[in-house]
């Protein structure tokens, strides 16, 4: 069950992030990792995040469920009604950023050189118009997943990264500065209402709205501030992250950023995804069931997913241990890329794959939470950890290494408490001998690479990260019947 999602959202989700890296590589060639690279990731991913914080899954949490079985008119009227606030609420937001963009550099970009600082406040400029379209279309992308769209929805990202990555393209013929940034940001508008267009388009003929059922009001206060929680903690981490490591110098920022995506991309496109479809099977499973009365049905689903999502968050994180030099090198190694800035990526992206492992485990423990309705843990886990990694900035810590180690113990202790949250059955879901078995072999590829060379060419080096990640999971498919249940089941 948890891989038969439909083979064409599943190629669309994958060319939408594909391209996305290629976004990145292009700017990493047109800027290198110099301020003005800086000033081009804070632009291009500000809105975007500030959407996926404050809207984007709080959006699904909460109105995919008051959806179910309302009439085409009333879901219109609710959907009019979230517009018109979230387009008030993205004007305000918007203005705020023009308004304190001096501040705002010092915040998400404290390590730019004076001579860049002009640029980096166009570019705020720049993100804060682009912020309305971007909340209209996480609302419409919501609707689209009502619908069941999937062609729709993951075929606008495509779009976004079509249009950016042109922007770049004229951005890295110009002479640079103030003229690069404004090829950005027209593409970055251009990008964003262009998503929208075909978004809107999409959703086909809208049914007259009818404000006056009672059917159609919003759900309680109390639940969007639990579902915004709930989807933007996760996100703020990462981001706060990286707005820490700018504070240490000029590029440090875009360093950081790209070592990130390197980690990112498996994150969403094995583990997220696992926890993802194998949402409905634990949901029925643990339907109606007490909070510690789970049925052995429930028991197989969990037991799988956490095989299936640990494993190839094992895995992964050996792919990119073993080949992290040779996908740098071959992502961002060309154009005004240096040197000494390949390394770090290598070496930052090295460190992060670690998170892989905590990130998987919370991801299939906040299935089953959510499953049951008992978020509250997680997000109280995810707020305490988040203060916690702004302290460790507070007290100093600026270096990408060490701000990726920090982020991976934040992240245990956050996999740590939703697993507890689980209850005692979590013992019975646990498949152990899959998780010591992908963690030993990660645990020695890992010694392995630190005693012996590791090619940093490209060819060799992506084979021998696909050689590590094979081991990882031929170990964990020989280890037990975990990671054999979730292929058998589907």
């Amino acid at each position: 069950m948890l891989l038969k999602a439909g083979a064409l959202s599943l190629a669309l989700l994958l060319a939408s992030r594909v391209l996305g890296l290629l976004r990145e590589s292009a700017l990493a060639a047109t800027f290198g990792a110099s301020g003005l690279a800086d000033v081009a990731v804070l632009m291009l991913t500000l809105p975007d995040w500030l959407v996926g914080v404050l809207a984007s899954g709080a959006l699904g949490y909460v109105l995919l469920p008051a959806w179910v079985g309302r009439e085409p008119q009333q879901v219109a009227a609710s959907q009019r009604r979230v517009a018109q606030i979230l387009l008030a609420g993205a004007v305000l937001l918007g203005l705020l950023l023009m308004l304190l963009r001096e501040p705002a550099i010092g915040w998400l970009a404290g390590g730019l050189p004076p001579a860049a600082r002009p640029a980096a406040g166009q570019a705020l400029v720049w993100s804060a118009l682009a912020l309305p379209a971007a909340l209209l279309a996480a609302l419409w992308t919501t609707r689209l997943q009502h619908e069941r769209d999937f062609l729709g929805m993951y075929s606008s990202g495509i779009v976004v990264n079509l249009v950016l990555l042109a922007a770049i393209a004229l951005a890295a013929l110009g002479t640079g500065g103030m003229q690069a940034v404004g090829w950005l940001g027209w593409g970055l508008l251009a990008a964003m209402l262009l998503r929208l267009a075909w978004l809107r388009w999409r959703q086909g003929p809208v049914a007259a709205p009818v404000d006056a059922a009672p059917s159609a009001s919003l759900p309680r206060l109390g639940l969007w501030l639990w579902a915004v929680l709930s989807a933007g903690l996760p996100l703020a981490l990462p981001f706060a992250a990286r707005s820490l490591a700018s504070q240490s110098g000029e590029g440090a920022l875009a360093t950081f950023n790209y070592a990130w995506k390197l980690v990112e991309l498996p994150l969403v496109l094995a583990i997220q995804l696992v926890a993802s479809l194998a949402f409905p099977a634990i949901a029925t499973a643990l339907a109606g069931a007490p909070v510690g009365g789970a049925p052995a049905s429930a028991g197989v689903a969990v037991r799988s997913a956490f095989a299936l999502a640990f494993a190839l968050a094992c895995a992964c994180a050996a792919g990119l241990v073993a080949g992290a030099p040779a996908l740098a090198q071959l992502l961002f190694g060309w154009g005004r890329m240096e040197p000494e800035a390949l390394v770090r990526i290598a070496q930052w992206a090295r460190t992060g794959a670690w998170s892989l492992l905590p990130q998987a485990v919370i991801a299939v423990a906040l299935t089953v939470l959510a499953a049951q309705g008992r978020m509250r843990t997680a997000v109280f886990a995810y707020a305490l950890a988040l203060a916690a990694f702004l302290a460790i900035g507070a007290a100093g810590v600026r270096d990408g290494g060490a701000l990726m180690v920090a982020l991976n113990c934040v992240l245990a202790a956050v996999a740590a408490a939703t697993v507890v949250a689980l209850g005692p059955q979590v013992r019975q879901w646990l498949p152990w001998g899959v998780l010591a078995a992908a963690l030993a072999v990660l645990l020695g590829l890992t010694l392995a690479v630190r005693l012996l060379p590791v090619p940093a060419s490209i060819v060799p080096g992506l084979a021998l990260a696909v050689a590590a990640a094979c081991a990882v999971l031929g170990a964990s498919w020989l280890a037990g019947s975990g990671l054999r249940a979730a292929a058998r089941d589907n």
